[in-house]
């Protein structure tokens, strides 16, 4: 991703571009970022193993995780663009925040505001969300956690949101058994992790296609997160007005941001 300032007229060339390919079915394009982010902005780019990320750190005690689907109007938001709209100066950042199907509904359990819109799901299947130990991030309060399903449901933590995917990457300080150290499988992929204090939730998004292996490893080895979980590729974008950055996508499901308490 470009890093130099792009003249208006261009970006607005690129913009239109990246529309009308969406529009007949082909690949979204990033919209440029800026310069980097100053030091107290929440995401910044982070270097590991030669690869390129962006790491967006949340300190729950100063703000505040949630997640967003439907709209007032009770349907998706669909985009990171609209839910900037529609969330103000407020949203510090943002990303998609687990697996949907074609309406875009949550695969898994997704729970906002403490109600629960869809169930917890323990079936086999084809996929990334299947591959098993799959996991939920949830937020209560000022705490946070990445568990495997299992876990989850025995522990019953009863949070304020909640977002299943899958597979996890990192299991109590293990990355996941079924990860290999480099699959062929190279896409871009974003995830969520939380440090052994609770209190603190990072989120990633490789800046090119990645191997789960490595992206694995930078929750690990790199951030510090004993547990993390996948939550997409491909379709990972990000919104981070600190960069000047509002990642242009396919319409999406579930997301998660960073709000002012």
């Amino acid at each position: 991703m470009s890093r130099f300032p792009v003249p208006a007229l261009l970006r607005a060339a690129l913009l239109r571009a990246a529309w009308l390919g969406f529009a007949l079915g082909g690949p979204a394009l990033a919209a440029p970022a800026a310069a980097p982010a100053p030091a107290s902005a929440p995401c910044r780019a982070v270097q590991a193993e030669g690869e390129a990320y962006t790491v967006c750190t949340v300190d729950l005690r100063r703000e505040r995780v949630r997640l967003f689907w439907l709209g007032a109007d009770g349907l998706p938001y669909s985009s990171l663009s609209t839910l900037a709209e529609k969330q103000g100066a407020g949203l510090r950042f943002a990303m998609n925040a687990g697996m949907y199907d074609k309406g875009q509904a949550p695969v898994g359990l997704y729970i906002e505001d403490g109600r629960e819109l869809k169930g917890v799901s323990t079936a086999n299947g084809p996929g990334n969300f299947h591959l098993k130990p799959n996991g939920i991030f949830w937020v209560k309060g000022e705490r946070a956690g990445v568990m495997e399903t299992g876990r989850y449901l025995r522990s019953a933590p009863k949070p304020d949101f909640a977002t299943q995917s899958g597979p996890m990457l990192v299991v109590d300080g293990h990355i996941h058994p079924k990860i290999s150290a480099d699959g062929p499988s190279q896409k871009i992929r974003n995830g969520v992790g939380v440090r052994d204090d609770g209190r603190t939730a990072v989120f990633a998004i490789s800046e090119r296609p990645v191997s789960f292996g490595a992206f694995a490893r930078l929750f690990k080895d790199t951030l510090g997160c004993r547990n993390a979980l996948f939550l997409d590729g491909s379709v990972s974008s990000l919104y981070a007005p600190s960069m000047n950055r509002s990642d242009l996508s396919r319409p999406l499901g579930p997301m998660v941001g960073a709000v002012a308490r």
